[in-house]
C-alpha cells in the first residue's frame, strides 16, 4: 500500500486531497501547523470509516521539524511514495507596503516549504527509484495578481522548481508536477468580501468558483499516471486559457 503525505492537510484543499486518497487505499499522514482541531476531526472521521491515516504537527519550512515528519512517516507506514506539497498562506497587500519579514515569510511558507519537504523525501524515492511529487501552486502563479505580488512570486517559483525538477529526477522514475488551482471556495479567501468573489466568478467562462474537491481528482489522477512529469495543470474554469 503506498504511503503519501499531504502538508498543510487539515482543512480546505488539503483536507480534500487526504479525503480521496484515503478512500482510495493509501496509507496518509496529515501534516498541520496550527490546525490541530481540523487535523483531529479529519482523522477521526476517517479512521471511524477504516481508512488509514495519522496526523503530524510540524512547520514545513523547518528542516528539523520535517525531518521529525518524515522519521514518524516511515516508522509508522514505510517508505514515503507520494508528497503532496499543499501547505502556504496568502495575504493582500500593495507592493509599496510589502515589509521585509512579509516577503521572506511568504517566500519561506510557500517556497523554501517545497524545497525542504522535497529534498527529504527524496531520500525513499530514490533509493526505490521511484515516486510522486504534486506542488500545489496557484493560477497567480502564471498570471500574477495585484494586491499579491509575493504571493504570485513564491507560486511562480513553484512552478519553475517542478519544470526542473522534473528533468533531473525523469530517470529516477520520480515524476514531478504541479496544480495550479483558480479561485477555489476554500477558507484562504475568507477575507474576500461576496461582493468581490461575484466579479471573480463574472469573469470565469464557467460562471462558477471551483470546490477543493476538482483539485483532488486532479491529484489522484497525476498519482495514478505513469508518463505524466513536468507539467503546470491550471484548474479554473477557463479563467485562464
Amino acid at each position: 500500500m503506498n504511503t503519501v503525505i499531504v502538508t498543510g492537510g487539515a482543512k480546505g484543499i488539503g483536507s480534500s486531497i487526504v479525503r480521496s486518497l484515503a478512500k482510495n487505499g493509501y496509507n496518509v499522514v496529515i501534516n498541520y501547523k496550527t490546525s490541530q482541531d481540523e487535523a483531529d476531526r479529519l482523522k477521526k472521521e476517517l479512521i471511524n470509516e477504516n481508512y488509514n491515516v495519522e496526523i503530524f504537527k510540524a512547520d514545513v519550512s523547518n528542516r528539523k521539524e520535517v525531518q521529525k515528519l518524515i522519521e514518524f512517516t516511515n516508522k509508522k507506514y514505510g517508505d514515503i511514495d507520494i508528497l503532496i506539497n499543499n501547505a502556504g498562506i496568502s495575504q493582500i497587500k500593495m507592493f509599496t507596503d510589502i515589509t521585509d519579514y512579509d516577503w521572506s515569510n511568504m517566500l519561506n511558507n510557500n517556497l523554501n516549504s517545497v524545497f525542504i519537504m522535497t529534498q527529504e523525501v527524496l531520500k525513499d524515492m530514490l533509493k526505490n527509484k521511484r515516486g510522486c511529487i504534486i506542488n500545489i501552486s496557484s493560477i497567480d502563479g502564471l498570471t500574477g495578481a495585484a494586491l499579491e505580488v509575493h504571493y504570485s512570486a513564491s507560486k511562480a517559483a513553484i512552478d519553475g522548481l517542478t519544470k526542473a525538477l522534473a528533468k533531473e529526477l525523469a530517470l529516477s522514475n520520480i515524476r514531478v508536477n504541479s496544480i495550479a488551482p483558480g479561485a477555489i471556495d476554500t477558507s484562504m479567501n475568507k477575507n474576500i468580501s461576496k461582493e468581490d468573489m461575484e466579479v471573480v466568478r463574472s469573469e470565469i467562462p464557467m460562471n462558477k468558483i471551483g470546490k477543493p474537491e476538482d483539485i483532488a481528482k486532479c491529484v489522484k489522477w497525476l498519482v495514478e499516471d505513469e508518463y505524466t512529469t513536468g507539467q503546470i495543470i491550471s484548474i479554473n474554469g477557463g479563467w485562464y486559457i
